[in-house]
């Protein structure tokens, strides 16, 4: 079986690769620059250097290949929702120029609302995209990562985290490693077919007031969060020097997600996931403050 994964070195395609490795398959990876992969995993791949949105060499890259893990890549311009609309046109090209029968996507909780959680949209515009080319899809829906507090160190570090929605609205949190295993499951197994959304929750919902609690616990650094209003957020982020779209599809993925917003998939055991925020925050967010 011929496993390509894109995003090799991001907080979840990296635990992606090393899971394959250690179950005996040797991974095709598409990274923009191979020299990021740990040194260890680097003989143990087949490495391709692919910009991800170039359709063309994506889909040059993925010739023979059987299954596919796609993440939308990071956007690289003012206007996030047009990255993800090109990086799509690269994941339909590959996957109906090769005849890939099996693609897991890496999507979020919010993608099944389509439409008003800002850089959401872009998930569930290639979540659709996908289907429509007959392939076996599986989405993954994830939760907010855990890893997303690296992005906030400066105010963890400052004992002050500021957000737009209610400090205590309880939402699905997960460790990216959790995500690793549920898609190197679904990449490794033959036993489905067809459309299958898989959420991936985490171990319980958090409110950030308890992300709060749990992450002083962890790392001895005392965390107070507070809600501000939208436009408050919106002119910090403008007054940084974001560009108004940016700002916008940032934004989005809170205020898209707060008034009465039900995630399509209940939490479950087979949504359900091991790693607490606790023992991340432990491992990893205490060793960077």
């Amino acid at each position: 079986m011929r496993i390509a994964v894109t995003t090799p070195t991001g907080n979840v395609g990296r635990h992606v690769v090393a899971m394959l490795v250690r179950a005996g398959v040797r991974p095709l990876v598409l990274a923009r620059d191979p020299e990021r992969l740990d040194p260890e995993i680097r003989p143990l791949v087949d490495a391709v250097a692919v910009d991800q949105f170039d359709a063309e060499a994506v889909s040059a890259a993925t010739s023979g290949v059987d299954a596919l893990y796609w993440v939308d890549p990071p956007a690289v311009s003012a206007d996030p929702l047009d990255d993800y609309r090109r990086a799509t046109a690269s994941a339909v090209r590959a996957v109906g120029d090769n005849g890939i029968g099996r693609v897991v996507f890496q999507s979020s909780v919010g993608a099944e609302q389509r439409r008003g959680a800002g850089e959401i949209d872009g998930l569930a515009a290639t979540e659709v995209a996908l289907d429509a080319t007959g392939a076996d899809v599986t989405h993954l829906r994830c939760g907010y990562f855990f890893s997303n507090l690296e992005l906030q160190l400066d105010q963890v570090r400052s004992g002050s985290l500021q957000i737009v929605l209610p400090v205590d609205h309880p939402m699905a949190w997960v460790a990216p490693r959790d995500i690793a295993e549920v898609a190197v499951s679904r990449l490794l197994s033959t036993e489905w077919h067809g459309r299958h959304v898989q959420a991936v929750h985490g171990p319980e919902d958090l409110s950030w007031r308890r992300v709060a609690e749990i992450v002083s616990a962890a790392t001895g650094r005392p965390l107070h969060v507070e809600r501000i209003p939208d436009e408050a957020m919106r002119d910090g982020m403008l007054g940084a020097g974001m560009p108004a779209t940016l700002v916008d599809a940032l934004i989005g993925m809170s205020t898209g997600l707060r008034d009465g917003f039900v995630a399509e998939q209940p939490r479950s055991a087979q949504s359900t996931t091991p790693t607490t925020l606790a023992s991340w925050a432990y491992d990893v967010l205490r060793r960077q403050l």
